[in-house]
C-alpha cells in the first residue's frame, strides 16, 4: 500500500470555453468536477497503474461532501448535472478526516481555442489543534502498513510551518521510505528532517537555494538533508540527482494543453517506480511520460492512457557523469 497525504484538499472544477478574453462575459460550454489536492491526485494516478493507495488528510463542509462523494463512487471526474462514471477502475482508499471548515475549491479555465489554462485556488480551511492531533493519531496507525508515503502540496491555515518536517521524521521512525512534494519554508524545513525524495519544481528549488541553475540546486539540496532530489523542468522534463547517479530525462517534444496535475502524475511515477524497485532511468521514463500525458488530456488532472503508452519509449533519459 502507498499512503498519499493531502493536508489541504480541493475540490477541482474544470470550466470549458471557446476563448478566454479579459474584461468579457464567456459562455462556459462544459464543468467537470473532480477530487483534487496533489496527493489525491497522486493517488489516483497510482491506482490507475494498480497500486493499492491510501488517501488521507482534511475534508469539511459540503465541498468536502462533494469530493468524498466523488472519490468513493470511483469515478475520476464528473461533468456537473451528469452522473458518475462507473469503469470499475481501482481507486484509492478514502482514510480522510472530517474538520468543522469548508474544503476548498480550485477553478481551472480552459480556452479552447489556444489550449491554455488560467488557474484560481481558494485558500484552504483553518485546521483546529484538536484536529491536528486527531490526524496524527489516523497518520501513525496508516504509515506502518505503507511501502511509501507521500506528502504533497500546501499547508491550510492552521498547521505549523515544520508539519511536514513531523510526518517525515515519523515516517522514517517506522522504517518508511517518504517523499516530500511542496514548497516555501514547509519545504526547507522537510528537507531538514531528511526526506528520501523531494519533488520541487526548478522555481521552488532556487527559492531553497538560492541558485537559479538546477544542477547546482539539486546538489545543494542534497547536502541540506535531502536523500534524494527529482526536480520539475516544465516543458523540458525532469531531473534527478540521487546517491546512484544523475539523470536528465525529457519528453520527445514539447506538449501544449492543460499542465494541471502534470507534477502530480510525475510523483505517482516515482513512486510507483520505488516499491516496485526500478532502476532511475525507468522511473524517469515513467514519470516523463505520465506527466506529458497529464497535460494532452482534455480533463485538468487526468491522464491520457493512451498517449502515456505511446509516450513512454520515446522518453530520453541521459545519465550525467558526477561533478
Amino acid at each position: 500500500m502507498i499512503l498519499t497525504v493531502t493536508l489541504n484538499t480541493a475540490l477541482d472544477i474544470t470550466y470549458r470555453t471557446p476563448a478566454l478574453i479579459p474584461h468579457t462575459t464567456h459562455r462556459v460550454t462544459e464543468v467537470v468536477e473532480r477530487p483534487g489536492g496533489k496527493g489525491l491526485n497522486v493517488a489516483r494516478v497510482l491506482s490507475a497503474l494498480g497500486h493499492e493507495t491510501v488517501v488521507t488528510g482534511f475534508a469539511g463542509g459540503r465541498t468536502g461532501d462533494v469530493l468524498r462523494e466523488l472519490l468513493g463512487a470511483g469515478s475520476t471526474a464528473r461533468p456537473v448535472g451528469g452522473k458518475h462514471e462507473r469503469r470499475g477502475r481501482p481507486r484509492p482508499v478514502d482514510a480522510l478526516l472530517p474538520i468543522s471548515g469548508s474544503t476548498r475549491r480550485t477553478i481551472a479555465v480552459v480556452d479552447a481555442a489556444t489550449g491554455d489554462t488560467t488557474q484560481l485556488n481558494e485558500p484552504g480551511p483553518t485546521v483546529s489543534a484538536a484536529e491536528w492531533t486527531a490526524f496524527l493519531s489516523c497518520y501513525d496507525r496508516l504509515v506502518p502498513g505503507a511501502e511509501a508515503v507521500a506528502l504533497c502540496g500546501s499547508l491550510p491555515p492552521g498547521i505549523h510551518v515544520g508539519a511536514y518536517a513531523e510526518l517525515i521524521r515519523r515516517a522514517r521512525a517506522a522504517g518508511v521510505p517518504v517523499l516530500l512534494d511542496t514548497s516555501g519554508e514547509p519545504l526547507r524545513r522537510g528537507v531538514a528532517a531528511r526526506p528520501d525524495l523531494v519533488k520541487p519544481n526548478a522555481d521552488e528549488l532556487a527559492l531553497l537555494t538560492g541558485s537559479r541553475d538546477p544542477l547546482r540546486a539539486a546538489h545543494d539540496a542534497r547536502r541540506r538533508g535531502a536523500h534524494a532530489v527529482i526536480a520539475s523542468l516544465g516543458p523540458d522534463g525532469i531531473l534527478a540527482a540521487t546517491p546512484e547517479g544523475l539523470w536528465r530525462a525529457a519528453p520527445p517534444a514539447p506538449a501544449r494543453g492543460n499542465p494541471t496535475g502534470a507534477g502530480d502524475s510525475a510523483v505517482a511515477g516515482i513512486l510507483s517506480g520505488l516499491v516496485e524497485r526500478l532502476p532511475w532511468p525507468t522511473r524517469l521514463s515513467r514519470a516523463v511520460a505520465l506527466s506529458t500525458a497529464t497535460v494532452l488530456s482534455p480533463v485538468a488532472g487526468e491522464f491520457d492512457a493512451t498517449a502515456y503508452e505511446e509516450l513512454l519509449p520515446r522518453v530520453r533519459v541521459t545519465e550525467h557523469p558526477a561533478p
